[in-house]
């Protein structure tokens, strides 16, 4: 029977079940009694279990059922949910979400799972658990058939075969650079027969900072731990023999083990069908069957892709139908309009996801961080049924981790501080997400320590990102600004989790990528709120079109203010810089024709035809020759070649063929 064919249907219903393992494991933690929840991960987890089983992936299936053996014991009262326990739980749903990613991948979903496996053990003889100090000892590998047969021969062959476990530095940069170098050595001297994580998860950084892989090479330990010691950014780096006498009995484990599986598979498969007949006879009758179809995100893509190519095609016809001022044409043309604008709505909906899948990964970092730092911290999540873009979607994750991690590590105190400070024990992030216009809305608000603007501002002078006689000018919202600045910190030490510099800089410049912007709102003592503005879509956007002697550029409707037509004896000068007074603010003028460098054709007019922008606080006046109107237009990269073109975000095709560039206000502001 091909099993690949339910390969994505298994890929994606795991995903969901450890999703929903997770949640309720959180939900466990504040109700230890609730027998209901238990009853939830317990049906959760034999689900996948049987799945995996059946589909012949064995390690997933025998942790799953180690799991399963404790949760039952927790149903039935024999062991007791303490935090320690729950620790273990989530270790082991940690392991089971890095092979279901291995066989999405296209891996076969091996782990070493011994250690969890044996905690789980322990807690279902009713042993404490104490967790697995960080040791720089080499874990115990295992072998498979194929794997001891290598090591065997090449024995016999005169070759060593060696363990060498290998510890980066914690500060490490570029991990996976470092791994390749390592193979690259081991490469030139022999061979690698195994990797503990495996070389995907190593290439894509999916470790902590140690590795282990299994070497058969003539070269003598000490020279390979040399040579390998010789890579920069190495910690330590350990190297012992390959016992076989211990590997072979390893390899008979498996084979029994395999046996036992393929038993019980049958047995699963037979519960888990009378389950389902079960289930169907009491749904049916109860419910209307909701309607959905799983569609790869790739289809989307090109549909969503094919829509633009109509889009361009419609403004062209538009175009010629007013030209040639046919009534029947212009009737038909404009109908089309009307239903390609609502398949574009249809499209757009599609491609629409909740910021919930991004936000279902939070509770349990947070729950995490909260224990490593000694915090008590209770996440709420307001409208995680917010949508947004597919593509802004994958995008937005690790902004917000940052900024999560931000608020938990430096924003809410420590429990006997806040106790002093006459707050309850228990900080509470706000994680929000809402709709607003064109736009949505996320806010991460603490009620920590909030912002200290001195203390900010002592750090920026100190960095030489500001000097002392403008630090004095600056507004309160101005100084937070200043923390987004590359290499910026307060914290006095520099934690695992933050203090680095690193975070604030990457989580500005990601979200400006995506045509967004965020800010910050502090009052010392009571707590920050960091805002994030998103664009709902990122492919079809709303623009001015404008004219600069003969080109055609596009300015987004999201930036612009309004319109202004100003007389050129009105233009005022300040700094060397042209600017003008607008509603009484002095706002700065750029003439784009001087900036893009356009060739000037005609002559300039007593008047300029000016579009206010704005970036968050900050204004300015684009100079341009003339307006030519609104449209919606498809927003087009420019290409592998052209990344780094100053102030042009892409561009689009107009209905007459025309290719006009789309201006990035936001880095004209800047």
């Amino acid at each position: 029977m091909d099993m690949n064919q339910y390969l994505e249907v298994f890929i994606d219903e795991s995903k969901e079940h450890l999703q929903t393992i997770n949640e309720q494991l959180l939900e466990l933690e504040k109700n230890p009694d609730d027998v209901s929840i238990v009853n939830e991960i317990f049906r959760s987890a034999h689900t996948l279990k049987g799945m995996s089983a059946t589909m012949g992936f064995e390690d997933l299936a025998n942790l799953t059922h180690q799991m399963e053996n404790v949760l039952d014991g927790i149903r039935n009262g024999k062991i007791a949910v303490t935090p320690e326990l729950l620790d273990v739980i989530f270790r082991a749903v940690d392991d089971l979400e890095a092979m279901v990613v291995s066989i999405a991948e296209g891996g076969d979903g091996r782990r070493d799972v011994t250690a969890v496996v044996a905690q789980l053990k322990q807690i279902e003889k009713g042993e404490v658990v104490v967790a697995p100090q960080k040791s720089n000892a080499i874990q115990e590998q295992t072998y498979d058939e194929f794997e001891y047969t290598i090591l065997k021969q090449s024995a016999e062959q005169g070759f060593h075969s060696y363990e060498v476990s290998v510890k980066l530095r914690s500060d490490c940069l570029l991990k996976a650079a470092r791994v390749f170098m390592i193979f690259e050595i081991i490469e030139q001297i022999g061979e690698v027969i195994k990797s503990v994580p495996s070389v995907e998860m190593l290439e894509a950084e999916q470790f902590d900072d140690q590795f282990v892989v299994t070497v058969v090479t003539k070269v003598l330990q000490d020279e390979l731990q040399k040579r390998i010691m010789k890579v920069s950014e190495v910690e330590e780096v350990n190297v012992q023999p390959v016992d076989l006498h211990r590997s072979e009995n390893t390899v008979e484990q498996k084979e029994e083990q395999k046996k036992e599986q393929k038993e019980e598979t049958k047995t699963v498969e037979q519960t888990v069908e009378k389950k389902q007949e079960e289930q169907e006879e009491k749904q049916t009758g109860k419910q209307v069957s909701n309607k959905t179809i799983r569609v790869n995100i790739e289809r989307l893509d090109i549909l969503m892709n094919l829509f633009e190519e109509l889009v361009i095609d419609r403004g062209r016809l538009e175009q010629i139908s007013r030209e040639l001022n046919n009534p029947e044409l212009h009737e038909t043309v404009e109908r089309m309009s009307r239903i390609s604008g609502d398949l574009q709505n249809i499209i757009l909906n599609m491609r629409m996801v909740p910021v919930e899948t991004v936000f279902n990964r939070f509770p349990r970092m947070v729950r995490q961080l909260a224990r490593d730092l000694g915090k008590k911290i209770n996440l709420e999540i307001i409208g995680a049924e917010t949508e947004l873009d597919r593509t802004v979607i994958d995008e937005i994750g690790d902004p917000l981790v940052h900024l999560l991690r931000n608020a938990i590590d430096h924003g809410i105190e420590t429990p006997d501080v806040r106790r002093a400070k006459g707050k309850p024990e228990e900080g509470t992030v706000k994680l929000k997400a809402y709709h607003s216009g064109n736009h949505v809305f996320i806010e991460i608000e603490d009620d920590g320590a909030g912002i200290s603007r001195d203390k900010v501002l002592r750090k920026a002078i100190s960095k030489g990102i500001i000097s002392e006689q403008n630090a004095a000018n600056l507004t309160d919202k101005q100084v937070y600004e200043l923390i987004f600045a590359s290499g910026f910190s307060t914290a006095d030490k520099v934690s695992d989790i933050s203090g680095r510099g690193v975070g604030l800089d990457v989580v500005k410049s990601t979200i400006e990528s995506l045509g967004g912007s965020v800010s910050i709102d502090s009052e010392e003592g009571v707590g920050s709120v960091f805002s994030i503005q998103l664009p709902l879509t990122l492919s079809i956007i709303s623009v001015m079109l404008v004219e600069i002697q003969k080109e055609k550029y596009a300015i987004p409707l999201s930036s612009i203010i309004e319109t202004a037509i100003v007389k050129k004896e009105d233009i005022l000068h300040a700094h060397n810089q042209k600017v003008i007074d607008f509603r009484g603010k002095v706002v700065p003028l750029l003439f784009l024709k001087d900036i893009f460098e356009v060739p000037v054709v005609k002559e300039e007019d007593d008047f300029l035809s000016v579009v206010m922008v704005r970036k968050g606080e900050k204004m300015a006046g684009l100079v341009v020759d003339s307006f030519i109107g609104q449209q919606e237009v498809v927003l087009k990269s420019l290409g592998n070649y052209l990344t780094s073109v100053f102030a042009i975000s892409g561009a689009t095709i107009l209905g007459d063929g025309q290719v006009a560039l789309i201006i990035d206000c936001n880095a004209l502001i800047k």
